[in-house]
């Protein structure tokens, strides 16, 4: 008896960390605004105007999705731009895809994490919900950075950790090494509208 249950607690353990549980966010309703925000990933480079993320997510869900994506930036100077932003917009939602810049340019890890923090604070500060995307780190294998993972753990907010590193792992969803093409940002609309289903947001 005491080995069947030894064994069924050890399959339990073995069951629990493939069962993830995507955090719920309140149904957004359908004048709902998003805020997509961060660097040239969000505004679409690689790609004609119409075919970035946002422009594609807003046609998936019907909802207003606005492009605040600025290329070249890196979070210190995004974290400068959101605040003007949201009171600006007043988001129903904020999709934060911020710290590739970084990574390129290889800023200190910590600042990265700290900026980001702060930007997800000060989203929630105002009661505005957050959805994450991972960017990948340096490397070969295009591993999503970690600390993107553990954001959303620690805030419990939605992330899309793989899919940018999916997405940049094919040459046909890229327009050059760090960048998507249309079908790239197609793709990356598409897994963002299914994690915003997953949520309860849409």
């Amino acid at each position: 008896m005491m080995r069947r249950a030894a064994l069924l607690l050890v399959l339990l353990l073995l069951f629990l960390p493939g069962c993830s549980r995507t955090p719920e966010i309140a149904p957004l309703a359908g004048d709902a605004v998003i805020l997509a925000f961060g660097d040239s990933l969000t505004h679409g480079t690689g790609a004609r105007n119409g075919e970035s993320y946002p422009a594609r997510l807003q046609a998936l869900i019907g909802r207003r999705v606005i492009n605040a994506g600025i290329p070249g930036e890196v979070t210190t100077d995004g974290l400068k731009r959101l605040p003007a932003l949201l009171d600006q917009y007043q988001p129903d939602l904020l999709i934060l895809c911020h710290g590739g810049n970084d990574i390129l340019r290889r800023h200190s890890q910590k600042q990265i994490i700290a900026n980001l923090k702060t930007m997800i604070e000060m989203a929630q500060a105002h009661r505005i919900p957050v959805v994450l995307i991972a960017v990948p780190q340096l490397g070969l294998l295009l591993d999503p950075a970690p600390y993107y993972a553990e954001l959303a753990k620690e805030y419990d907010i939605p992330c899309a950790e793989e899919i940018l590193s999916d997405i940049l792992s094919e040459r046909d969803l890229k327009s050059d090494s760090i960048h998507p093409n249309a079908s790239g940002y197609e793709k990356l609309a598409q897994r963002l509208s299914a994690l915003l289903q997953e949520s309860g947001a849409i």
